[in-house]
């Protein structure tokens, strides 16, 4: 089971699980088709006496377009939690809450970075991972964190958030910048593109699906949907990801975080 943190127990993931359901107007029996359930089991899972499997409650996340931070209880999964890690791993421009204890889960610039993406709340803790990602290429085993998204059926979200950064540090090194800026960026891009040509970019099949992963805190309505899917961009629909973000919003996050140092 992947557990949105310790101390959230399998009968209140449950619980919002069967508020979730009612809310959409599906049946048991609906939602056990969507994960591969018998209606018995769904039932027995529902009332506390099971556990969704990873693929289960990743694919519950998708169904209903929710964040991991949704199940989550506690200050390790709350989204002031993640904005703290990510200032302190170089996004200056984010607001520090001194009085907030540091999470040691989100302690490695690794974790905070996986955190903020499956959680997907907050479009300006997403974007502020460009800032994460120049500043500490050198931390990240690219192939690792890959690894652990391939595992949780989330690896476009982190490739299109690489290709994503990668661009805004090409643009930005089309302008001028202090040397030692300009060679961290340059280390950055060049380590984020030989990877999504290495690795990424083979995982690609023939045809990119329909814009089924929604980069979003709250359930979408259709108009909405189709409004983010006519105003997707290139990358967007190359690795299949639903959301408001431009590539241009990773540029600006890299200015503001060097205007905030």
């Amino acid at each position: 089971m992947l557990n949105p943190s310790f101390s959230t127990s399998r009968t209140e993931i449950a619980e919002k699980v069967r508020h979730l359901r009612k809310e959409r107007g599906l049946t048991q029996q609906d939602l056990a088709s969507e994960l591969g359930l018998s209606q018995n089991r769904y039932s027995e899972i529902e009332r506390g006496k099971g556990s969704f499997s990873a693929e289960q409650f990743l694919a519950i996340l998708r169904l209903f377009n929710v964040p991991v931070s949704h199940f989550a209880e506690g200050p390790a999964g709350s989204p002031d939690a993640l904005q703290n890690a990510l200032a302190r791993h170089g996004a200056a421009h984010l607001n520090e809450d001194p009085t907030l204890v540091p999470s040691e889960r989100l302690a490695r610039v690794e974790d905070a970075i996986r955190e903020t993406l499956v959680d997907a709340g907050s479009s300006r803790q997403i974007t502020a991972l460009a800032t994460v990602l120049a500043q500490h290429i050198e931390q990240v085993n690219l192939t690792k964190v890959w690894s652990e998204f391939v595992k949780l059926g989330l690896e476009r979200r982190f490739a299109w958030l690489l290709e994503g950064t990668r661009d805004a540090l090409l643009e930005e090194l089309e302008g001028p910048l202090p040397r030692r800026q300009a060679q961290g960026y340059r280390k950055a891009e060049w380590a984020l593109s030989e990877f999504l040509e290495r690795v990424a970019v083979r995982a690609l099949p023939a045809e990119a699906p329909a814009l089924l992963d929604p980069l979003s805190a709250t359930i979408l309505s259709r108009k909405t949907r189709e409004e983010l899917e006519q105003g997707a961009s290139p990358v967007c629909r190359k690795w299949a990801i639903l959301t408001s973000i431009q590539p241009e919003d990773f540029v600006q996050a890299l200015r503001a975080s060097h205007v905030a140092d």
